[in-house]
């Protein structure tokens, strides 16, 4: 395995190879991120371990969408069990994915618990949002909408996010080192880290490219909303869209893998 230096205009070849790849096998690849998204939710609603558990399967679970956009890339139909794929390498590898999975939990705690610190807040906002700040009609409860808008949960939101950029380099290609290459899990977050550095000028292009892309659905939404139904209508598609876009976006994280490292054979290994 080495690292492959790709020019920065790759960084948009991956935004088209995800968004090619994903309508070539759209129910199932969206069934999928779906269905990983079902399993995280149920898993977090466990008392006391569940979040920390829903955060350690993360990274299998990301690999189990890259592994269903490699099966999907090559025009055939991924199957349900391809998420589990992480667990279906052989006892060595699924132990040092679950190593993996168990640093993402703890980095990922650690993230919430410096956010807490560092905007004096609480996990949700404990009371009201200033009705000044974000407008409820009289006598109407606020909805969650109203309470995300609120300025402690914005800047709660900004902080978290900074904090996490860190964590999201090291872990960008790590579940797919440790899981096609074999790579121990410290050495998994080294190289992908590396990698993040070393084609960072690609990166750059993939997230303006995938920003230009989420921006034009957006405004596809509001004219369509203000076309058809206004703001309840956007309200209303909001969530699916944006779950759909997200699936589209995993899809991609395959490819910039692919891209980054090499075999002899010029690929990841099965």
């Amino acid at each position: 395995m080495r690292l492959h230096r790709v020019p920065a205009r790759t960084g948009l070849m991956w935004v088209r190879l995800g968004l090619s790849t994903f309508f070539k096998q759209p129910l199932a690849l969206a069934g999928l991120f779906f269905l990983f998204m079902l399993v995280v939710s149920v898993l977090s609603l466990v008392p006391l371990l569940g979040q920390a558990l829903a955060l350690a399967l993360l990274p299998a679970a990301t690999l189990g969408l890259m592994a269903a956009t490699r099966i999907a890339n090559s025009g055939q139909f991924p199957m349900p069990a391809v998420l589990a794929s992480a667990f279906a390498a052989g006892r060595e590898r699924a132990r040092a994915m679950l190593v993996l999975g168990l640093i993402y939990a703890a980095g990922s705690l650690l993230i919430l618990g410096l956010t807490l610190l560092i905007t004096g807040g609480a996990a949700a906002p404990a009371v009201l949002p200033d009705p000044a700040a974000v407008p409820v009609e009289p006598g109407a409860s606020p909805t969650p909408q109203d309470l995300m808008l609120a300025p402690e949960a914005i800047n709660r939101m900004l902080v978290s996010a900074l904090l996490h950029v860190p964590l999201g380099l090291l872990f960008w290609h790590a579940p797919a080192l440790v899981h096609w290459h074999g790579v121990s899990p410290l050495k998994s977050l080294f190289f992908s880290a590396l990698a993040c550095w070393t084609n960072k000028a690609a990166l750059l292009y993939y997230f303006l490219g995938w920003a230009a892309v989420f921006f034009g659905v957006s405004l596809l939404l509001v004219l369509l909303g203000g076309l058809v139904g206004g703001p309840r209508f956007i309200g209303m598609l909001l969530f699916p869209v944006a779950m759909l876009m997200s699936a589209i976006f995993f899809t991609s994280l395959y490819f910039t893998f692919r891209d980054s490292f090499e075999t002899d054979e010029g690929q990841p290994p099965a």
